[in-house]
């Protein structure tokens, strides 16, 4: 089983201190697998209104988020 199924198990537990934890964890997954499809797009020339508009967000906040990295 792989981290993120195991973790997305857990998020459904009946217990909520294990789901919330789930939780958290898959929140940073998500956040670390964004960044790195970011820099991959960017890498490909990408425009950073290209992504914002795959991520469903504004090209500010993208560019606030990650133009830095």
């Amino acid at each position: 089983m792989t981290e993120a199924t195991d973790l997305a198990e857990r998020a459904g537990d009946r217990d909520p201190r294990i789901g919330l934890r789930a939780v958290s964890a898959l929140r940073r997954l998500l956040e670390q697998l964004e960044a790195v499809q970011v820099r991959s797009a960017r890498n490909q020339g990408w425009s950073w209104q290209e992504i914002a508009a795959e991520l469903s967000v504004s090209r500010q906040a993208v560019h606030k988020k990650y133009g830095r990295q």
